[in-house]
């Protein structure tokens, strides 16, 4: 079969629903994409459509052993910008929603995210460590724009001296630099962004509505300037399209002014493995069976490890190579590849919810 045809300004070839979970299946018959275009927009294009939820609660914990974090805030479910090799993207699926262009385009904002971290931080027994923000979907995402929602849970971090560890694709987190400024002032913030390649053109493919390289790497340079402890990631890290870019991606942050960096290999888990594959068929036709030759030899034979720690750490000839290249450009460049922050615990204080303070 001929794999679907790329869609302008989108990141999945495809809207596949899933079976794993017994879902019922979307039968293509050849004129779908043209009449959900047609649906949703008369010149053609996919719109993004926001959904509100309001869940019971917004601090997820977790106890793997292989990330920084044990809790972490996600203002957003789904993201538009589109990152075709985003390992969330399967997390639609738990919704009856394609992990395809569903999960680009079928958006949920949770705008009470602010009130739900103040309930949790005024409990008797919450105690406070770094809250991770940015590790399922992009908290700069587009629609922050609009809905502020990382802002006003950052303004409730800053009231409460509560540390929060950011990750993000967006040069929007420029829009917070001021609680940003105040919070590294005190010892509560990091800020790390991640920039796969340096070429504008291939981000418009694989990240199609994540910020340029150019500005992402200007937003490190001003958060750095401001004091900010600004972190570059590599991530993903795409064998045959991507790993051309890790000295130069590595050399362009030490010159702004970024003093650590780390880098994480392509995961492909469960669905996103055939959405790959479809994009690197539209896309990179050429290369496509390297590609894939080369993620499977890092994971074992398979398109991913699901395995705590191993499927943070390649294995393999291939994987020393990368890790290699990436220590001796961190040498050379200065920059550390320690990514613990020692965030500031000590300040915190707990929120009254009776709003008694807010007359002090």
């Amino acid at each position: 079969m001929e794999p679907p045809s790329p869609i302008n300004g989108r990141g999945a070839p495809s809207n596949t629903v899933p079976s794993r979970f017994g879902l019922a299946t979307r039968d293509a018959d050849g004129d779908w994409r043209d009449v959900e275009m047609l649906v949703d927009d008369p010149v053609g294009k996919l719109r993004t459509s926001v959904t509100e939820e309001h869940p019971r609660t917004i601090v997820s914990f977790n106890q793997s052993p292989d990330i920084p974090f044990d809790r972490s805030i996600n203002a957003y479910r789904g993201c538009e910008h589109g990152c075709i090799y985003c390992f969330a993207r399967p997390t639609h699926a738990f919704h009856d929603l394609s992990p395809g262009l569903d999960f680009e385009t079928k958006l949920f904002a949770k705008p009470q995210a602010a009130k739900l971290l103040r309930e949790t931080l005024a409990k008797a027994g919450y105690r406070p460590a770094p809250i991770a923000m940015g590790t399922n979907t992009d908290p700069y995402q587009p629609i922050e724009g609009r809905y502020r929602i990382t802002r006003q849970v950052l303004e409730v971090c800053l009231e409460t001296r509560h540390p929060v560890i950011i990750t993000t694709k967006s040069e929007r987190v420029l829009l917070d630099l001021d609680l940003l400024t105040e919070m590294a002032r005190l010892n509560l913030v990091g800020v790390g962004i991640s920039v796969t390649s340096l070429d504008s053109g291939l981000s418009r493919l694989l990240e199609p509505r994540a910020s340029s390289p150019s500005k992402r790497l200007d937003a490190l340079e001003a958060l750095a300037k401001a004091g900010i402890p600004a972190h570059v990631s590599i991530a993903p890290l795409i064998p045959s399209i991507t790993d051309e870019y890790i000295e130069a991606i590595l050399e362009a942050a030490a010159e702004r002014g970024v003093r650590s960096a780390s880098w994480i290999f392509l995961r492909l888990p469960h669905e996103v493995a055939p959405l790959f594959r479809e994009w690197l068929e539209a896309h990179f036709p050429d290369r496509a069976a390297k590609v894939v030759v080369i993620v499977r030899d890092v994971r074992g034979g398979r398109d991913n490890d699901p395995r705590f720690t191993s499927r943070m750490r390649p294995e393999g000839v291939w994987a020393d190579l990368f890790r290699r290249r990436f220590r001796l450009a961190c040498k050379r460049y200065g920059l550390s590849m320690d990514r613990e922050l020692q965030l500031d615990c000590s300040q915190f204080r707990r929120p009254d919810l009776t709003g008694q303070l807010s007359l002090l």
